[in-house]
């Protein structure tokens, strides 16, 4: 009797353990791609902050009115050219 309980007991015991190392394990893991993911999108701020710099870079007056000067030929109205709603 005494021997059918302490193989009981060191089932559970071993049981237990290996319960444990798999938890442990998996929690690890979890904490890896945690950090993984974390360190992803700190880059993918920082990407997003290049990306609104550049769009503003892009989207300047001065060079939407160059682009306009040097690739289309196009060019400020004269006083004449301008027509108003109230005329």
């Amino acid at each position: 009797m005494m021997a059918r309980l302490n193989l009981i007991l060191l089932a559970a015991v071993l049981i237990s353990a290996l319960a444990d190392v798999s938890i442990n394990h998996h929690a690890r893991k979890l904490v890896t791609a945690y950090e993984r993911e974390q360190e992803r999108m700190r880059a993918l701020e920082v990407e997003w902050g290049q990306l609104q710099l550049e769009q503003s870079t892009w989207a300047t007056h001065a060079r939407i009115e160059e682009i306009a000067r040097q690739r289309l030929g196009m060019h400020a109205p004269r006083p004449g050219q301008i027509i108003t709603a109230n005329q």
